[in-house]
């Protein structure tokens, strides 16, 4: 494919980059391990870890290159593989921490960012594998830096694995016990509906049905399509609507030059373009301030979720146009503790778990971000789950959870991750208990919808 591009584009982008927070989030290599398959598990370990390090070698240099040679920040580089629960079945090992410690060496050997797959697809069933993988997810973040963690529990067609919910909610309690400040269960993301490629942390792995090896770039930029509502003259809703779209449609157009140049340049498909709006702790690059520019006094006021489901529909409809490849999660991202404008929004009590869940209907995936009490009960987290799971599977959408109970810390205290996780206030959850609801397991059966076929 060939790409005329205007120099008044250039001028637009480098505008973009300069003082609008544009960047391209992430190039993800998908890189697919059933070949590293072994019954044994140092083999397998070895398998692992010398196809990541010769597929990913030139990943981190080459997104230098792009970055230099087209003047857009490529913020993270990373590597997704194949759920590990599937790779290492085959071993019949009790622990799999070992496996997230050969990922997590490959991935720092090569210079990447993150590396995700460290997963387990449950959503009608556990098997023996599965379990393992799911009781080995703190330990494992605890002797990890850039391992992350992702567990798909639900699904339309599936239903909810209540099963499965139970055990999340214990794991991420175990986490935060363990990590400081709960830190592992940043890395950690339960899902419902998961798609598999998604180049996101931390819910990114490459699913079963793609190729060998594939790159999937993923675009962001909050900030440009704020500047683009202040600058012009819409007035009404069908206007800002269409400024938004038009946005998108520029914001992607950068994201599919990259993909195509890095594909070419690493001798890997190009597989999707994201092109979800996900935000950053700078200031000027929040979802939250979007919203508040269409009008709203402050984000999770009465009318944030109509104005939150206009700029996810308007994003979609843009990018779409500009990409014959768009896929993984493309919407707006709501991660509380990466937003400065919903972080001031829940100092201010204006912005609650009820609202962001309601958010999460109408938007790309779901609670992220949150931090609770470190008193919050396993069940209590496997209740927030199961709701969240819920809105995905009746929607036929994916959400998804990513909560931090911070321990030794309450509602009026906050939490410090740094870097691109930000900080965030310590958010209240509900009174009374759903203990017996949990722990009753089982499955909740899919919904109507499901009978497609």
């Amino acid at each position: 494919m060939s790409y005329s591009i205007q120099s008044s584009e250039i001028l637009e982008t480098v505008k973009m980059v300069a003082d609008q927070n544009f960047d391209v989030r992430t190039i993800t290599i998908g890189i697919d391990l059933h070949d590293c398959i072994s019954p044994d598990l140092d083999t397998l370990n070895h398998n692992i870890y010398t196809k990541i390090t010769r597929v990913g070698k030139d990943l981190v240099h080459t997104a230098q290159y792009l970055s230099a040679k087209y003047g857009v920040p490529i913020v993270n580089q990373r590597i997704s593989v194949t759920p590990i629960a599937m790779i290492a079945a085959a071993t019949g090992a009790d622990s799999y921490v070992s496996i997230a410690q050969t990922l997590d060496r490959a991935a720092k050997d090569i210079g990447v960012s993150f590396i995700g797959g460290f997963s387990a697809l449950v959503q009608k069933g556990m098997s023996r594998s599965d379990e393992v993988l799911i009781r080995s997810i703190p330990e494992a973040m605890r002797v990890t830096d850039i391992v992350c963690s992702s567990l798909n529990i639900g699904s339309t067609r599936a239903g909810i694995n209540m099963d499965a919910v139970k055990l999340a909610g214990e794991m991420i309690k175990q986490t935060a016990e363990i990590t400081p400040e709960g830190f592992g269960c940043a890395k950690i993301v339960v899902f419902c509906n998961a798609v598999e490629d998604n180049p996101f942390m931390a819910g990114a792995f490459h699913g079963s049905g793609e190729a060998d090896v594939v790159i999937n770039v993923g675009v962001s930029g909050p900030g440009v399509v704020r500047a683009a509502l202040e600058n012009s003259d819409a007035q009404t809703l069908t206007e800002v609507a269409e400024v938004i779209k038009k946005t998108a449609f520029k914001i992607t157009r950068v994201g599919e030059l990259i993909g195509h140049e890095a594909s070419k340049m690493l001798g890997i498909p190009f597989g999707i373009l994201d092109l979800s709006l996900a935000p950053t702790p700078a200031v000027g690059d929040s979802v939250a301030r979007i919203l508040e520019g269409m009008g709203l006094s402050i984000c999770g006021t009465h009318g944030t979720i109509a104005a939150l489901a206009l700029l996810n529909d308007a994003v979609k409809k843009g990018g779409m146009m500009a990409s014959s490849a768009v896929g993984g999660l493309s919407g707006a991202f709501i991660p509380v503790s990466e937003d400065e404008g919903m972080i001031e929004a829940v100092k201010q009590g204006v912005l609650t778990l009820d609202k962001l869940e309601a958010m999460t209907a109408v938007c790309s995936v779901g609670l992220d971000m949150v931090a609770v009490p470190g008193s919050t009960s396993a069940s209590t987290i496997s209740g927030i789950i199961a709701d969240e799971a819920a809105i995905g599977m009746i929607n036929s959408k994916t959400t998804a959870v990513r909560i931090i109970p911070v321990t030794g810390k309450d509602v009026g205290d906050s939490v410090e991750f740094g870097g691109l996780l930000g900080y965030a206030p310590i958010m209240p959850v509900k009174e009374g208990n759903c203990d017996v609801f949990v722990n009753r397991g089982g499955r909740i059966p899919a919904p109507v919808q499901a009978m497609k076929n």
